[in-house]
Parts: structure tokens; sequence; C-alpha cells
């Protein structure tokens, strides 16, 4: 949407595109004959409206091409950090270096600092642990591996979909 729509616009056209996807997901997991469709549209209105108190219209934008093109990564990052995850557990010949990895992310805190957050805790073996405002901190299985170099690269691809994201300096 453009800078130039007024805030009223913003946020009908917000709920607009957020109720069509909350009933796009209702219908794909629940069906959509007509019974299923009342109980569906109450859901998606009040998770539109649940959805706008919580990340208000115009807070944060996504660009949509590069979203479709985290969407596969961020897919693939999970089935990895699943099984990496589940072999260090299960083979003991895999090392085990656990500790605690602090990262300065160059994202402000709000919610874009909180997605970079919810993001890397699929990278292998890296759980966000704590964030103090200036450093996120990480708890790893391995911190011989190059944790910083990958934290800065998702960081770069999140940035790189929302639009207007902020540094904090």
């Amino acid at each position: 949407m453009s800078q130039a729509i007024a805030p009223a616009g913003r946020t009908a056209w917000s709920a607009l595109v957020r109720g069509l996807g909350f009933l796009s997901l209702w219908i794909a997991w629940i069906g959509a004959t007509p019974a299923d469709l009342v109980p569906g549209l109450a859901t998606a209105a009040a998770a539109t409206w649940a959805s706008l108190r919580l990340v208000p219209a115009g807070a944060m934008r996504l660009r949509l091409g590069p979203a479709l093109a985290l969407v596969p990564r961020f897919l693939g990052q999970s089935v990895v950090a699943g099984v990496d995850v589940a072999r260090r557990a299960l083979d003991p010949r895999l090392p085990l270096r656990p500790g605690f990895v602090h990262y300065r992310p160059r994202l402000e805190p709000g919610l874009a600092r909180n997605a970079f957050a919810a993001l890397t805790s699929l990278l292998p073996g890296t759980v966000p642990a704590r964030d103090d405002g200036v450093t996120l901190v990480y708890h790893c299985l391995d911190v011989s591996q190059p944790i910083e170099a990958q934290l800065a690269a998702e960081e770069a691809r999140l940035a790189g979909v929302i639009a207007g994201a902020r540094e904090h300096v």
C-alpha cells in the first residue's frame, strides 16, 4: 500500500487482507461446507480483530516477493534443525559443545526483532534465550559452529522482507 493512503483506509485494507487470510486457513483446515463457514467467518473476524490489536495496520509491512522466497527456507530450516538436534541427541559420537552466544542484532527492539528471534529459533541447535534490548542471547548445542555468521545472514534476509525495518544503533 502507498504511504499516501489515510490510516483508516490502511486499517480497512489490512483488516480485509488478514480476514481473508484467516478465513482461507479455516477453509483449508476445516472445510468449506455451509455449516463450517458460519463459525469460520466468526473465527476469522475474531482473529482479525485480535491481529489488528496486537499488530496495528502499518506497524510492519512485508515485501511479498522476498517473504514468499523466505517460506521454503523457513520450512527447510525447520526440517534441518529437527534432524540435527535428533542426530546429536541420539548419536554419542557427534560433538555437543553447549553454551551461550551473544548476538547484537541490527534490528531495533519490537516486532521486527521478535520476528527475527522466532525465525532464528529454527536454526539447527539454537534457541533464543534472552533479549536485553541490546543483545539476543542464544543457547546453542555447539558453540564451535559459525553461529554469529548464520544469525547475521538470517537477519539480512528478514530485513529484506520487512519494509521499513529500522536498525538499532
